[in-house]
């Protein structure tokens, strides 16, 4: 183990991506993600490295897809309306099979909106936000620990599918600062044959693209792409449960949101309620056996998000009809509170008062049937 140090959230995933043996970074300033890109532009010509600040979020994508099909560990990172931006590019280099990391520090949103932290852009993480079929192994991170550890995994998870990775944040895990140890990362990328080079490499020109008019063959990428889609699935699925065996309700929760729904959880716990915790770790894939082996015997979920409910839809294909669904969430910036998220907790398991909207100051229940 390295030296404990103190970092900002931002600073420790450009550290984590430097020690992960990134080569080449290109982005574009926008708040709060932007100390990220500043560390970039040091420490990554420091060491000889690649760091260009593009002329727009469109220009960095495509200088991703570009140093990726050289074979160099590429990133970009951006937030919000950034990462709306470079979804063509994300497309293509899903599309050409390109490895790269896509940091996303989500603000408040639609539009413009504010640099307030938010969790809104789970369904363009998730769902793909870009054109066609295709997935990103998506990580929530919920500490700056986590978050240098998971910047780092992503690399090598990239090379190993041919396929960029997401760390999906926000604003709080961003800016804030706690203290982390760098773990020992061996930087083995792996050959990559297929990147473009040619004579000079010894061997023929590669062409790399995702264009194809020939009858069938993008339909026979496609289903290519599902079944290493699938292969994610199986290997990369990361969720922490705590206290779920014994529960009378389940939050649902990810990222810097279920930091506070844990601190609910042991507070619960002291006034003598049974509530448990699911964390997707990956929010894509998504636990949802997890979630359905625990509703075998819980039947009521609470998902908790920075949003007006995206998770929801993932949680109601979990579980189904075998529990109650209900909704915490604060949209554009606005941030869960433990007391209003207890407040919830007790109407529920205390009050049974079920079935319908509830408003009680900022928190309301939204039982999903």
């Amino acid at each position: 183990m390295g030296e404990r140090v103190l970092l900002k959230g931002n600073d420790a995933i450009g550290e984590a991506a430097i020690r992960a043996g990134c080569t080449c970074y290109f982005g574009y300033p926008i708040t709060p993600q932007n100390e990220l890109t500043a560390y970039m532009a040091k420490h990554m010509i420091e060491k000889g490295r690649t760091f260009i600040q593009a002329e727009s979020e469109v220009a960095a994508i495509n200088m991703v897809y570009g140093s990726s099909s050289a074979g160099a560990r590429s990133m970009t990172s951006s937030s919000s309306p950034g990462i709306s931006l470079k979804q063509e590019g994300i497309s293509y280099m899903v599309g050409a099979q390109l490895p790269a990391v896509i940091v996303n520090i989500v603000r408040g949103g639609p539009g413009l909106g504010n640099i307030a932290p938010s969790q809104a852009d789970y369904f363009q993480a998730c769902k793909g936000g870009g054109h066609g079929d295709y997935r990103m192994v998506t990580y929530g991170p919920a500490t700056v620990q986590e978050a240098a550890d998971l910047t780092m995994k992503s690399f090598d998870v990239a090379d190993r599918y041919r396929n960029p990775v997401m760390v999906l944040g926000d604003a709080i895990l961003g800016q804030m600062m706690e203290p982390l140890t760098f773990k020992e990362f061996e930087v083995n990328p792996p050959p990559k044959p297929w990147a473009v080079g040619g004579p000079r490499n010894g061997r023929a020109p590669n062409l790399i693209n995702s264009l194809s008019l020939e009858d069938g063959v993008v339909e026979d990428w496609n289903w290519m792409f599902k079944a290493k889609f699938e292969e994610m699935k199986k290997n990369e699925l990361m969720v922490e449960c705590l206290n779920t065996k014994d529960a009378d309700l389940i939050m649902v929760a990810y990222g810097t949101t279920s930091r506070i729904c844990k601190a609910v959880m042991t507070r619960a716990r002291e006034q003598g309620l049974k509530v448990g915790l699911i964390r997707p770790i990956t929010v894509w894939p998504f636990p949802y056996q997890v979630l359905a082996d625990a509703a075998k015997k819980t039947k009521e979920f609470l998902v908790v998000e920075m949003s007006l409910g995206q998770m929801i839809e993932d949680v109601k294909l979990s579980v189904l009809d075998n529990a109650a669904i209900h909704f915490h969430g604060r949209p554009g910036g606005g941030i869960p509170t433990e007391k209003d998220i207890m407040e919830l907790i007790t109407h529920v398991l205390v009050e049974k008062r079920k079935g319908h909207v509830t408003t009680r100051g900022s928190a309301v229940d939204w039982k999903i049937s």
